[in-house]
């Protein structure tokens, strides 16, 4: 199948934004610093709209009775299923099965991870520099210097790590923190932008099919977290030439960016998104008059592709 021509390629034929149309090529400006690789943990709260943005009292609306929705709060069961004993060349471990599932509802996207006991030590640690005193009562386990291949002192740790997470989970603002959902979400979310950049595009879009639903759980308080990886999959769907799909999660990434018109992804995902809309013979005018408004209220030296972006994600 012969792959489509994106804007810019030769033999393109779709929309021509107008600060592009008519104009002789200048010396190019000196890029800006690429963003800081990660999801951007602190940001308002509320997620408020800018003062500057362009919706309509009706748009306003509804992306309030959106956000109201958002912020109500999603209960999670933390299970630690199985354990399994991994031998290295110079190191063994045990590995616990855990699986997140929402309550109150069927949940048909239940999350499954691994972590070892040296990861959950880590979060402890991270956790006692930011919140000593709101996690002064939760127990951790106990590490053991001997026995910890036995299966009884397995089934007591599954217990234990269990209640652990259960007790976190239950403090706001632990839940909240880029620690807790690091810690469930970015080891997968790693090696998925590992294999966008290798151009594993399949790869990255089973791990990222996998992890998206349990980071959308723990980053309701504030969707735009959620947007990366939502970016992340658009990409991989686009360069696997399923156009559909990528047009179609980059609608639920607009949506999280709703209000938020000076994100570093707004742009850049508006433009993919004119291509694909270009591309699928759909409305691709209402979203390139979009983007041309916000470049012209918060004009870019030079602006970044979307694929650019996802690129320097998750890079340490």
């Amino acid at each position: 199948m012969a792959s489509h021509k994106h804007l810019g390629s030769p033999g393109w034929t779709g929309p021509i934004s107008q600060d592009m149309a008519g104009t002789t090529p200048k010396a190019s400006a000196p890029r800006p610093d690429l963003p800081r690789p990660g999801p951007e943990y602190h940001l308002d709260a509320q997620g408020s709209p800018s003062s500057n943005s362009s919706m309509t009292t009706r748009e306003l609306q509804e992306y309030w009775r959106t956000q109201k929705c958002c912020w109500k709060h999603v209960k999670l069961l933390f299970e630690i299923t199985s354990a399994r004993i991994e031998e290295r060349k110079v190191s063994k471990f045990v590995m616990y099965q855990i699986v997140v599932i929402q309550t109150g509802s069927f949940d048909s996207n239940k999350a499954v991870l691994e972590r070892r006991y040296s990861d959950f030590e880590t979060l402890q640690k991270k956790l006692l520099k930011t919140f000593r005193e709101e996690i002064e009562d939760v127990v951790f386990p106990k590490k053991h210097l001997i026995g910890n291949f036995t299966e009884e002192m397995i089934s007591e740790r599954k217990l234990a790590l269990k209640e652990y997470l259960s007790l976190l989970y239950a403090i706001r603002c632990v839940r909240r923190s880029r620690e807790f959902i690091d810690f469930l979400t970015r080891p997968e979310l790693k090696e998925a932008f590992g294999c966008l950049r290798a151009g594993q595009y399949a790869k990255a879009l089973d791990i990222l099919t996998r992890v998206v639903p349990l980071q959308e759980k723990l980053t309701a308080h504030c969707p735009a977290l959620l947007v990366p990886a939502l970016c992340a999959k658009l990409v991989c769907y686009r360069d696997l030439e399923r156009p559909a799909e990528a047009l179609a999660v980059g609608e639920r990434a607009l949506q999280c960016l709703q209000a938020r018109e000076g994100h570093r992804y707004y742009a850049p995902l508006l433009d993919a998104m004119a291509r694909l809309a270009y591309l699928l013979g759909k409305d691709f005018v209402s979203l390139q008059k979009r983007l041309e408004e916000s470049q012209l209220r918060k004009p870019a030296l030079r602006g970044f592709t979307l694929k650019e972006l996802t690129v320097q994600e998750y890079l340490s």
